[in-house]
């Protein structure tokens, strides 16, 4: 294998696949990257075993041929050298399989392993085919993700739940994402070609690395999926991974229905505000309670090593006066994923005969730009997700 590749262009193929490569492996060829060059164009591949990545670039094929190179290592060389370099890289047969990186006076040689290790995988049938702006892609990413719970014993919670929801009217995709203790919700209008799409939990890595990847998509991504596999492709980049085996539980209990009071505010000044009196909360409770009255929300923090915080935030509120509990950062986090929004409102329902702040549900319901999103926080921080049975 020869080859000749501008810097540039080697550079982000290869910022995107060594993503994917764990900094620790117990599998030393899980920690290389293959090149494979023919017809004018150089192919890089990446796996961890349960994500693949796999881009394509342009360059000048002088011998066809595959190799394989520690991928961060490799990455950082081509990261160091010259802005608009010729790089130029060629498998030595003749030392024992290694690649040779070289860009004007500068030369790497790297060790290789046989490309015959290199495991490959099978992306299998996938029935399931269509088509989603890039743009709608990352709102369901950036709306939901952060609701994602990392704990390992609930695994069927460690993604976003994709499914068609048929019942909808129009019907609509809607992706949902819970850690026990808040719940994201954002749906928008259903692609031609996924009505009979299965319900399917996208892992928690896969979410991330699939999300890199978009800033630097533009136009439609195609998906395909089947009930264990689902495949991202856009830009000469095919992401393929593993989905999570795994029920995801019936989330629709814990979104409360019959609410009969309505607080409507600006989500940035609303984040803000929070994220100021939170500031001498306890770091293991992060309590702020909401004194809801005409027209204004009082934030209150109280910390009796710390002192006390308050402050007024001004809203559209007509019903009978409320006091309720949350912890800081899901309440600040929801708002402030509306306040990115390009109509930045934010409104929070209740439900009728709750108790007051302890055991008290709300519901921040943003309506975000070409879809609808929601994010169900837990009052007085006793999870009110995890009494729904999420």
């Amino acid at each position: 294998m020869k080859i000749n590749v501008e810097r540039g262009a080697f550079l982000k193929a290869l910022s995107h696949v060594q993503s994917v490569v764990e900094r620790r492996n117990t599998i030393p060829i899980l920690s290389n990257v293959m090149l494979e060059a023919a017809k004018g164009a150089l192919k890089l591949t990446a796996t961890d075993l349960d994500i693949e990545i796999v881009e394509s670039i342009p360059s000048d094929v002088l011998r066809n041929g595959f190799a394989t190179a520690p991928a961060h290592m490799l990455y950082d060389i081509v990261r160091k050298l010259p802005d608009g370099a010729q790089v130029q890289v060629e498998l030595l047969t003749s030392e024992g399989g290694r690649l040779a990186v070289s860009a004007g006076s500068s030369r790497f040689e790297l060790a290789c392993l046989p490309r015959e290790d290199f495991p490959q995988m099978a992306a299998g049938a996938l029935p399931h085919r269509f088509r989603l702006a890039a743009d709608d892609l990352k709102r369901i990413i950036d709306k939901t993700r952060f609701a994602i719970s990392t704990e390992e014993t609930r695994y069927y919670l460690n993604g976003i739940y994709v499914h068609a929801a048929s019942d909808a009217k129009p019907p609509v995709m809607r992706a949902v994402a819970t850690d026990g203790h808040r719940l994201a919700r954002y749906e928008l209008e259903l692609p031609a070609g996924a009505e009979q799409m299965p319900g399917v939990i996208i892992p928690r890595k896969t979410v991330g690395e699939l999300r890199k990847l978009l800033d630097d998509a533009e136009g439609a991504i195609e998906i395909s999926l089947s009930d264990t596999k689902i495949q991202f492709g856009f830009n000469g980049v095919e992401l393929t991974s593993k989905l999570i085996d795994g029920n995801f539980p019936p989330y629709e209990r814990v979104i409360p229905s019959g609410n009969d009071k309505s607080l409507a505010l600006e989500a940035k000044e609303f984040s803000q505000s929070v994220d100021r009196v939170s500031t001498i909360s306890a770091d293991k409770t992060r309590a702020v309670k909401l004194n809801i009255a005409k027209d204004k929300v009082t934030l209150s923090v109280v910390n009796p090593e710390s002192g006390t915080a308050t402050e007024d935030v001004g809203a559209t509120y007509r019903a009978a006066a409320l006091e309720i509990g949350f912890n800081a950062r899901y309440l600040a986090g929801g708002a402030e994923r509306r306040g990115q929004d390009q109509h930045p409102g934010c409104d929070f329902a209740s439900v009728a005969g709750a108790r007051p702040a302890r055991r008290q549900t709300g519901r921040a319901c943003p309506q975000g730009a070409g879809g609808a999103g929601r994010c169900l926080v837990g009052g007085g921080g006793n999870g009110d997700a995890r009494r729904h049975g999420v």
